[in-house]
């Protein structure tokens, strides 16, 4: 037994011990923040968080194949082949295991409160928390959500890779912007730079890499984003470059010359494209909202989805196993005219049908690998029309590349990364340009129907309007809350005869009431509880709310 005094000096040692450890956090949050701002201590953040997104994008691609070689017996790329080997029963029963598990994951999820939704997360996410959520993404639900669709491609759902990866890049740059204190700004440059590492480490491809961040992720350009950004593309493209060698993602055969007459049909495609790829947005949002509203009617609990799903992807499995998992096999067996026209005609629909499945029915992944894979099915299928027709037009392969291209840049609103991803996939400038034709008018096309990518249709059903620039959304998501004056520091009494606002009602909504019941001003009361008032705001609070907030904006923009 210890003696009191000894106990004590070992408090005092250990309070001593704590305080100096306090200071010195103290010293290094201060000078962390000093020099955030400072260009050298951005890149160097940005190098190491694109290192990180490098690193995650090359682990969540082995924990994919780890999967797969559990439930197929084979860890290899080549899901289609390996698939088709086997015994009928063994391809029904992989997605249903992967079902079963997906949805144990997201039930669990449910009871802890992991994820915000019942399922895993994406893209999507990563553009609302730039937009609404001040560059914050949980790291939780980032690796929670990178273990479940990891599950979903192995077990053989339909669905891409690249979607989660950035989300994943995403997370863990939060992670460190919140570790570092790093402030809304530049937290909001550090999720582009994960989004960037995960995309170039994704196809090996750090210019669209960096590309993609921008245009999809920030959405815009402005100067003192751009180097860090790039320096996050390359780190995470040099990562993947050390460990799996140079090779892009799915081999591309050698790219023909094209000749004149290819550059008309590259246009024609690149209208065939636009129509698959309003067909394939409108299916992707519309597919989980129907599936969720049958599941409520029916009294189905959204975590019990994942293993239906399964038996409907088993079944499209036995017949088709080319459409499982990623689809990188036969994007490539595609691009090297593999498949005749029916059989392309036939994996385009089967394809369509069963991401649709997997993705309405709770299964994690992204929108990117089937993009890529339908553009490559269609364009192969165009090319071989075309050989008919003419006889002497290019091989199926340039077209094939061009679908790609155009297909997938339509269907996530990014005309430009495509364009690049395709540039350092094939290094063929014949084909770029070709893709850089179709895509443009693929993507005009799709946007003027669709309204908006596929990102900002999936936003846009959580209530936030991300097209029309940042105007709307400031109307969206500043509440009351953040410009009323407390009821502590108020000069006046105020009269309750007026309208009454909540603490949590929108910008928008304050001031659409204001001027409707053409007032002054009103009370605001919280939404909780008694109802107490809590504040107050003016007409002209919420019109200086509403006017620094887009001085803000634009300045983020231009700066």
């Amino acid at each position: 037994m210890t003696s009191p005094s000894s106990d004590k000096t070992s408090a005092a040692h250990h309070h001593h011990h704590h305080h100096s450890r306090a200071v010195w956090q103290r010293w290094v949050v201060r000078r962390i923040r000093y020099h955030a701002d400072h260009p050298v201590w951005l890149w160097l953040t940005a190098a190491l968080v694109g290192t990180l997104a490098g690193f995650a994008t090359l682990g969540f691609r082995l924990s994919i194949l780890g999967v797969q070689g559990l439930l197929y017996g084979s860890s290899e790329e080549r899901l289609a082949s390996t698939a088709a080997a086997l015994h009928w029963g063994h391809i029904w029963i992989a997605p249903v295991i992967g079902g079963l598990t997906v949805g144990a994951l997201l039930y669990l999820a449910e009871r802890a409160k992991a994820l915000g939704e019942v399922r895993a997360q994406s893209v999507a996410e990563v553009i609302e928390a730039r937009a609404v959520g001040k560059g914050n993404i949980g790291f939780g639900p980032g690796l929670y959500s990178a273990a479940i669709t990891a599950v979903s491609l192995g077990s053989g759902a339909s669905a891409g890779r690249e979607g989660p990866a950035v989300h994943l890049g995403a997370a863990l740059a939060s992670l460190l912007s919140r570790t570092l204190n790093l402030g809304e700004r530049n937290a909001r440059t550090l999720l582009a730079c994960g989004a960037a590492g995960a995309v170039a480490a994704s196809f090996n491809a750090p210019l669209a890499g960096l590309l993609f961040a921008l245009e999809v992720v920030l959405g815009h350009y402005a100067l003192r984003v751009i180097a860090p950004t790039a320096v996050a593309a390359t780190a995470g493209a040099v990562v993947t470059r050390s460990f799996l060698g140079a090779q892009p993602a799915f081999d591309l055969p050698p790219v023909p010359g094209a000749s004149l007459i290819d550059y008309p049909a590259a246009v024609l495609l690149g209208l065939l494209c636009a129509g698959l790829a309003i067909v394939f947005v409108t299916l992707m949002v519309k597919g989980p909202y129907h599936v969720q509203k049958l599941a409520a009617r029916f009294g189905v609990p959204l975590w019990a989805l994942p293993p239906m799903g399964g038996v409907l992807i088993g079944l499209i499995g036995i017949v088709f196993p080319q459409v499982l998992g990623v689809g990188y096999e036969a994007t490539s067996t595609a691009l090297h005219g593999g498949y005749g026209l029916i059989l392309l005609l036939l994996l385009l629909c089967a394809k369509i049908i069963a991401t649709m499945v997997s993705l309405s029915f709770r299964f994690g992944g992204g929108m990117f690998s089937p993009s890529i894979y339908l553009g490559a099915m269609v364009g192969a299928a165009f090319g071989a029309l075309v050989g008919m027709l003419l006889g002497e037009a290019a091989a199926p392969a340039f077209f094939a590349i061009v679908g790609m291209g155009a297909l997938s840049g339509a269907v996530l609103g990014a005309p430009i990364s495509t364009t690049l991803i395709v540039f350092e996939l094939t290094q063929s400038y014949e084909a770029s340009v070709a893709v850089l034709l179709a895509v443009s008018l693929a993507t005009v096309v799709t946007q003027a129907i669709t309204r908006g990518n596929i990102f900002q249709k999936q936003i846009e059903l959580r209530g936030y309007t991300l097209r029309d620039g940042p105007q709307r959304l400031i109307l969206q998501t500043v509440r009351v809350r953040d410009f009323m004056t407390p009821i502590s520091r108020l000069k006046k009494e105020i009269s309750m005869a007026g309208a009454v606002l909540y603490a949590d009602d929108t910008l928008g909504k304050a001031l659409g009431l204001l001027k409707a019941e053409n007032l002054d001003g009103a009370p605001v009361k919280s939404r909780f509880g008694e109802q107490k008032v809590i504040g107050y705001i003016s007409r002209e609070d919420a019109l200086l709310a509403y006017n620094q907030r887009l001085v803000e904006e634009h300045e983020e923009r231009s700066g």
